[in-house]
Formats: C-alpha cells, structure tokens, sequence
C-alpha cells in the first residue's frame, strides 16, 4: 500500500498531474524542500509544484521504492532528468540547459496519504551541470 501511493504521487509527477500529486497527500502535509524551508498544507505544495512547472520540465527514471513494515514510511531513488527552462531566483540564468541528477525522496503516510515529503538532490552537482 505504501508504495503504491508513492508510486501514484510519482506517476502524477511524470504525468504532469499536479492535481493528481494533491491527491495522495493530506491537507497538513509537510513539505521539506532540498537546501529550503518546510511548507505545510496542500495550498503551499501547490504553489510550489506550479513554480517548479514554471523554471523546470523533468522527468524521473529509474525509480526503486521502498517502504516499512508497517506502512508509515517509505522512500524512493530516482534519476531526475530535466530541462532548466526560467531562471530560479538565486540560481544561475536559465537558457534550456539539461541535467541529469540522482536524487530521493522519503515520506511519512497517514490513512493512506502522504503527511511529509522530503526530497534530496546534490545542489552543487545541479549548478555545474546548468553553468
């Protein structure tokens, strides 16, 4: 079950489904964006997924899931594989640069929903790959 709804939250992702990702998630979700603040509740994950639309267009491969025996936990490993399409403030000028990045995400699950995302990337590695 676990990894079932990360898969859906995942699927939605390569889909472009941001309304499908809000779907797996509980309002009071915690969001703990890589080298950021934490986000909390769907309004702001939102916002968030519509200016990631906005700066970058990926796609993830190569994905491995992994959960606990008591489903309140899980974790993917994936290959992020994108297109820097607007430049992201603070970060270097966007001009359709590609990347190619490992990166993993672990989740805590509440009746069935996601209730904390947290996703790490090296940010360092992102940065020489778009320079």
């Amino acid at each position: 079950m676990t990894q079932d709804v990360i898969a859906r939250y995942f699927e939605a992702f390569n889909a472009g489904d941001n309304e499908g990702m809000l779907a797996c998630l509980t309002p009071d979700v915690e969001h703990h964006v890589n080298e950021g603040q934490i986000r909390v509740g769907k309004v702001k994950f939102g916002e968030f997924l519509a200016h990631m639309d906005h700066c970058y267009s990926e796609n993830l491969t190569d994905m491995v899931f992994f959960a606990n025996t008591d489903g309140t936990r899980g974790a993917a490993e994936f290959i992020v594989n994108g297109t820097y399409k607007a430049t992201d403030e603070g970060l270097p000028e966007a001009r359709g640069q590609t990347y190619r990045l490992p990166a993993g995400s672990f989740f805590s699950l509440k009746g069935g929903q996601i209730s904390r995302v947290v996703t790490y990337y090296n940010l360092a590695d992102w940065v020489r790959q778009v320079s």
